[in-house]
């Protein structure tokens, strides 16, 4: 009986430690899913561009005219989880990609107000990320022709696109990478800047609380800045009271170039509107334009130390 009761004790010690360890690996397991990086890289994060399909090759010749660079194959496809059709085709320049769509049906909510397009390596883990991150999935995993699509919305209402290609794409890296430009709220902005670094496994490269207000058109005030750098490329947070001349906080994407005054005047031979004109602020000399179609930019040189 006695001995019985040995096994016994020996049985429950050695189910209770393998119980123990399958809730380790459990657990790891969890902690290990819950911070994976799914980001590729800056050239494979578009921002999205919505122009009306009259205005669409002239967009797209100003862009090419403008920073040089290649194109996709243009076609019309249903991009969207619902019934519509759209023009679209992918611009690569050595300064940023742009992904560009001329619906011809209306445009399905919420697309349209999306930023950018990030390529991920996986969709369902970076919707977990996402989620982690205390982002919203405004529009659950999706088929498209090459892949699939979701979308999700940081705090701060910042609506981004994840993608995923069934066969990866390869393009070449970028010369210089565009920053990601996001105003937001001094409400909303740590919420944002830690969602966001959660999701990205991004790092805080600036983070200014007295930038030149002339970067966001009141030059004689200052405002907080903050620059964040990961796989997804750059990204600048803009916090501000939104009391904004315009064209300030209209743009979605900043592209750096090796001369302004160059880029400027490909730019307005090709039919760009120049809205603000060039300033120094911050190592930079930048502008605003308005390309054909209505897409608004920011572009800049840096003075490199």
């Amino acid at each position: 009986m006695r001995i019985t009761k040995i096994f016994s004790a020996i049985a429950s010690a050695f189910l209770a430690t393998q119980l123990l360890c399958v809730h380790l690996s459990a657990q790891t397991t969890l902690v290990n899913d819950a911070n994976v990086a799914v980001a590729v890289a800056p050239q494979y994060d578009s921002t999205h561009v919505y122009v009306a399909p009259e205005d669409f090759d002239r967009f797209v010749a100003s862009l090419i005219a403008t920073f040089g660079g290649t194109t996709t194959k243009q076609g019309v496809f249903t991009v969207t989880p619902t019934a519509s059709s759209t023009i679209s085709q992918l611009v690569l320049t050595p300064v940023g990609t742009l992904s560009v769509f001329g619906f011809k049906t209306p445009i399905p909510y919420p697309f349209g107000v999306e930023r950018t397009g990030y390529l991920v390596t996986d969709v369902n883990a970076a919707i977990r990320e996402a989620r982690a991150a205390g982002a919203d999935v405004l529009v659950t995993p999706f088929n498209d022709p090459i892949g699939k699509d979701a979308i999700i919305q940081f705090p701060g209402g910042v609506n981004t696109q994840l993608y995923w290609h069934t066969t990866p794409p390869s393009y070449k890296p970028l010369e210089t990478i565009p920053e990601n430009r996001v105003y937001v709220s001094s409400d909303r902005a740590e919420t944002f800047i830690r969602s966001f670094l959660s999701f990205s496994k991004g790092d805080i490269v600036s983070d200014d609380d007295r930038a030149p207000g002339i970067e966001i058109g009141r030059p004689q005030e200052t405002y907080r800045r903050i620059r964040i750098s990961s796989d997804f490329g750059k990204l600048t947070v803009f916090v501000t009271d939104g009391q904004l001349p315009y064209p300030y906080g209209r743009e979605l994407t900043g592209y750096e170039v090796t001369n302004l005054g160059e880029t400027l005047a490909k730019a307005k031979a090709a039919g760009v509107t120049i809205l603000v004109g060039p300033y120094q602020a911050d190592q930079r000399q930048a502008s605003f334009v308005q390309f054909p179609g209505g897409y608004i930019a920011e572009i800049h040189s840096v003075r490199h130390a």
